[in-house]
């Protein structure tokens, strides 16, 4: 191991050679381990073999320690320093072209406000709302049966209501329906806002076609746990069609919305409202004052 007296010290420029002490090399640690792993594969094999490692483990341990106690060994090596000279035949450094409050770009640059998630969230309501009425009516022959199944999701009454009652209107299955379809509509309308920039190619294709697919299949492993009655009620095929609907409908109407930088690539000062002169410009009411 080298110490700092056993460094001679040079000035910069100096390319006279220098001497550092290390530890001297040796096989003992690998004997060591040699013998650790014979140790154990004695267990498995035969205890001739575990002998073998304990003698060489023993050996190993006396001939490292002795490297080591009560001076350890060492070698000197010359090292003659190599001097660097860094040069280029450009005119001037480029640089990348980053606004100077921003130290590291967060992606993706520009996104879709809220309010297009809201917007895409609710038309994609209203087209999985037609698509579910449709089955209800070729289906079922009531407009009210998927609105009663959509309702047992959260309402326990509709879970116990015959087949011959699915069929017909219950206002508070309806309500219920209606709020937890809006509500669920527009988180996921929000959630296709912030997730659509982040695919760079075909994002409706991504966002309306294998996301409803891949949350439909999650659905449909864990429904019949969770509720295997809703399950045996929901026409499958009609579901992801509704899903599909509604994904392609509000990705359509988010991506037609304009896109605004992300704020996280402002620096904080700026988001924060924080007086910071030279990164701030001052306000314009402000000039006269001392």
């Amino acid at each position: 191991m080298a110490t700092p007296h056993s460094m001679t010290q040079i000035r910069p420029g100096d390319r006279a050679a220098i001497e550092i002490e290390l530890p001297s090399p040796t096989a003992w640690p690998i004997v060591l381990a040699a013998g650790v792993t014979l140790m154990f594969a004695g267990l498995l094999t035969a205890a001739p073999v575990s002998v073998l490692g304990v003698v060489l483990a023993g050996a190993g341990c006396v001939g490292w320690f002795r490297e080591v106690l009560p001076r350890p060994h060492e070698i000197t090596v010359t090292v003659v320093p190599d001097e660097v000279r860094v040069s280029t035949d450009r005119r001037e450094v480029e640089r990348l072209p980053i606004a100077a409050e921003q130290v590291r770009a967060w992606l993706p640059v520009h996104t879709y406000p809220i309010s297009a998630g809201v917007k895409g969230g609710w038309a994609g309501s209203v087209a999985m709302a037609v698509l579910a009425c449709a089955y209800g009516v070729l289906k079922a022959g009531s407009l009210w049966y998927p609105i009663n199944l959509l309702a047992s999701v959260v309402y326990a009454q509709s879970v116990k209501l015959g087949p011959g009652e699915l069929v017909a209107f219950h206002a508070d299955s309806f309500a219920i329906a209606v709020l937890f379809h809006g509500l669920a509509s527009t988180l996921v309308g929000v959630l296709y806002g912030a997730m659509l920039p982040m695919f760079p190619r075909r994002p409706i294709v991504l966002g309306g076609l294998v996301a409803p697919v891949l949350w439909s299949g999650a659905l449909y492993s864990t429904l019949g746990l969770l509720n295997p009655v809703l399950q045996s009620r929901i026409d499958w095929f009609w579901f992801i069609a509704s899903q599909v609907a509604f994904g392609i409908v509000a990705g359509f109407v988010v991506v037609r919305q304009s896109r605004m930088p992300t704020r996280e690539n402002i620096s904080f000062a700026i988001r924060a409202g924080v007086e910071a002169p030279g990164i701030i410009p001052p306000r314009g009411n402000e000039g006269g004052r001392p």
